[in-house]
């Protein structure tokens, strides 16, 4: 699995990176055979509470699957996206058998 992470207009701590590597890669539990994992980071008007966004996208053999969550801190919102592709990939594989 290949996980590309991107910061938009900021860079990322590497405890931040080192977190969402973990917790994308426990996706690999849900779903065989994912090949790419993109994650975008952004933060957006810095004025307002809940101003991180957080956007997954899964790449496996005949699917792909988005998810896009806000919240107050970049780990929240990754945790919010890693459920919501959780769900969808439980869906494809119940889907494919």
């Amino acid at each position: 699995m290949n996980i590309n992470i991107q910061s938009i207009k900021f860079d990322a701590t590497e405890k931040l990176q080192n977190f969402i590597n973990k917790r994308v890669e426990k996706l690999g539990k849900f779903y065989e055979g994912i090949t790419n994992v993109e994650v975008s980071l952004k933060v957006i008007k810095p004025e307002t509470a809940a101003n991180k966004e957080v956007s997954i996208k899964v790449i496996a053999p005949h699917i792909e699957l988005f998810a896009s969550k806000i919240a107050d801190s970049f780990e929240d919102a990754t945790d919010l996206c890693a459920e919501a592709i959780q769900k969808q990939l439980t869906k494809a594989k119940e889907k494919n058998q």
